[in-house]
């Protein structure tokens, strides 16, 4: 694959407007039923009507048409989810699929083009509604059932051949959806079941790029200049909220100071639910020259198994390498950009898990040595942005 070239400020903003800006769980705090006012929910994780209330704050966030349509617009996502399912017809042909948040239905419909026999489409937010439309309008309701409700409360009346989900969040896991994938795994998957996709992988390299920091954290000593406010004291505060938060973000190749590491492997068939609440990767790099190490950069892959064995599987990336996603590429700032030189060993582990407080964010756990020594940690998250 072609190297991309670093892009000067006008091409970047190019290039970032063709990328879908999406949150499908929104990263800025929650609105309330009837109120314009942003608020933050200040609710115990010990609270079960606390749960509950996130929940359905979460599917009413997939209610807006909006934020589908950003999915679905997205070349990438959708187009290899297409190729994945019109090349996997010797597994569907005939069978009986579902199709775990099928929001809009766009994934059922592909699976009949595939054909599938049966297709139960379930979603749990009101697009469900909208999902009919689609069905009906190209004449699949023969064969695809939308069923409105969670996988944990629902049944269905068969077992399924396959499954199909996209239930990817920013840094792969965010929004815990891949828990109702493997709930409904062990509820409805036949044995010797197929599952699209079938395997996800974290990416994981040292990165400098010091643009970020000078936008959001220098900028604050320019103001007296600017306007005749000094404001340089809010410049901890900018750096905190920088380096404590996974910055969601393109980020280009040739920012990457070293040989990306795969960390984290999830086997679709063979995960359980209980593997999800820490899921850790090691790493070791070896720089590749003199630089600024500004953080580390995290990205995700899904494969789809080929049916023939022999053949290689289709695969979704989001690498910075591949075409641009709206999943775009998570980033851990560090509090102090550190000099590295050729050679320059970083070696540690990064842990993922649910946050506390909110089962649908995400704690990043970030440790590392520099050359074997000075261990330096962090923990980052991934919500809505709030501290």
């Amino acid at each position: 694959m072609q190297k991309r070239t670093f892009m000067d400020t006008e091409e970047r903003a190019d290039h970032e407007a063709a990328v879908p800006k999406i949150q499908k769980y929104p990263l800025t705090s929650f609105k309330g039923s009837g109120d314009t006012s942003t608020k933050r929910l200040k609710l115990s994780s010990e609270s079960q009507e606390g749960k509950s209330n996130l929940e359905r704050q979460y599917f009413t966030s997939y209610e807006d048409l909006g934020v589908h349509l950003e999915m679905i617009r997205d070349v990438s996502r959708t187009n290899t989810y297409r190729l994945a399912i019109l090349k996997s017809f010797d597994k569907i042909a005939g069978k009986v699929v579902a199709d775990i948040g099928a929001g809009t239905g766009i994934l059922s419909c592909f699976c009949v083009q595939a054909g599938a026999r049966k297709v139960y489409a379930i979603e749990a937010s009101s697009i469900a509604e909208k999902a009919k439309e689609v069905i009906i309008q190209n004449k699949m309701d023969d064969k695809i059932e939308i069923i409105k409700g969670r996988v944990e409360e629902i049944n269905l009346p068969e077992k399924v051949d396959v499954i199909v989900s996209e239930w990817m969040g920013y840094s792969l896991l965010y929004e815990s959806m891949l828990n109702s994938v493997i709930c409904a795994r062990d509820k409805w998957l036949k044995a010797g079941g197929w599952m699209l996709p079938s395997s996800a992988h974290i990416f994981i390299a040292p990165f400098t790029d010091d643009s970020v920091q000078q936008e959001r954290v220098d900028y604050w000593k320019k103001t007296a200049d600017l306007y005749g406010v000094d404001m340089s004291c809010l410049v901890p505060h900018a750096k905190k909220s920088l380096t404590n938060h996974i910055q969601i973000e393109l980020i280009e190749d040739c920012d990457l100071i070293a040989r990306a590491c795969k960390c984290i492997d999830l086997d679709l068939n063979t995960v359980q639910e209980k593997d999800l609440k820490q899921i850790q990767g090691r790493f070791h790099f070896d720089c590749f020259g003199s630089d600024k190490l500004s953080g580390f950069v995290t990205w995700f892959t899904t494969a789809f198994n080929s049916v023939d064995p022999d053949k290689e599987p289709v695969l979704l990336s989001t690498a910075p390498s591949s075409q641009p996603t709206h999943w775009r590429q998570s980033l851990m700032y560090l509090e102090d950009s550190i000099d590295v030189q050729q050679g320059t060993t970083l070696e540690g582990s990064v842990t993922l898990s649910p946050n506390p407080s909110n089962a649908r964010f995400l704690d990043v756990n970030l440790r590392f040595t520099i050359d074997g020594k000075d261990e330096k940690s962090n923990v980052y998250q991934l919500n809505d942005g709030l501290p």
